[in-house]
């Protein structure tokens, strides 16, 4: 039996003890995860960032967009139930359809996105979706990955130290790829459904029909006409794929939703949104406010 290096014996009692002890689970979906990372400097780096995005972009003053964005994104904090996160809500005037939630609560609607969401269901879908990565703490999951695939390559690394050099070139660069596209790619559309799934239910919860989660994905399918990347390449599922996890994702978010029926008039069709989708279907008026109750067990 030939000796293990002692630097690659390091790496992997290391890279054990570290799988041990970072053991975790996403809430609703209690899938197992890899968390290396504690959840308190994962949001020193979400307000890093945060306060980077604010200097890259221009932020939006329309206040009746900002008065929408702000109620749904209450609501929606309200059903994710983390009071220890810092919820702040920020508009910037930006064609890019997006939006983002990064660790900690910070939640950035870029402008170009309402053409899309139309109406308040469909603006709840987004931050709904968005909030879903934060409380799974995917971007800490996604740092760990690639904490664990560097520490991986060390001990690769370590190990073929004594062979020819471009022989273990090639080696580490198949590794390279094989990690790329088997681990860090389809973990990410994993946290996509993941986020779709979680975003339904927060909805639900704030009171938002979650179908209208099927409504808005639709409609973000018509925005590139442009040729897809295959799945296996890409970090975010087929639109087809989407779809038809949403559908399956219903029932169970369906079981939060109960809509409030004493609203006596309907809500007035806010101008902003026809600025932004007048090249889409005409205003829907958004779902009566709701209230959450536990789903049954």
């Amino acid at each position: 039996m030939l000796p293990i290096p002692r630097k690659l014996l390091f790496c992997l009692v290391l890279a054990l003890t570290l799988l041990v002890a970072a053991c975790a689970s996403v809430p609703y979906t209690h899938r197992h995860q890899l968390l290396l990372t504690s959840e308190g400097s994962e949001n020193r780096m979400g307000l890093q960032a945060f306060q980077q995005i604010e200097k890259k972009y221009k932020i939006c003053h329309d206040p009746a967009i900002n008065a929408e964005v702000r109620r749904v994104g209450r609501r929606i904090a309200a059903a994710a139930n983390r009071p220890d996160y810092h919820w702040e809500f920020v508009v910037f005037d930006s064609k890019d359809a997006n939006a983002f939630c990064l660790p900690g609560g910070k939640v950035g609607i870029f402008t170009g996105i309402l053409k899309y969401t139309k109406n308040a269901g469909g603006l709840a879908t987004v931050i709904s979706h968005e909030v879903g990565h934060a409380l799974a703490r995917h971007a800490g999951e996604r740092l760990s990955q690639a904490m664990l695939a560097n520490l991986g390559g060390l001990g690769l690394g370590a190990a073929l130290g004594g062979i020819n050099p471009a022989a273990g070139q090639a080696i580490m660069t198949g590794y390279g790829l094989g990690t790329q596209l088997g681990i860090l790619l389809p973990y990410s559309r994993t946290q996509e459904y993941e986020a779709d799934h979680i975003g339904l239910i927060l909805m639900a919860k704030a009171g938002y029909d979650p179908a209208q989660a099927v409504a808005f994905w639709k409609r973000m399918m018509l925005k590139d006409k442009k040729a897809k990347m295959p799945q296996f390449l890409s970090t975010h599922p087929t639109d087809a794929n989407r779809l038809r996890r949403l559908e399956a994702f219903l029932p169970e978010a369906e079981k939060y939703y109960v809509p409030h029926h004493a609203a006596k008039t309907p809500p007035r069709r806010e101008r902003h949104y026809e600025r932004y989708s007048a090249d889409l279907r005409p205003y829907q008026p958004a779902p009566p406010a709701g209230r959450w109750v536990p789903a049954p067990r």
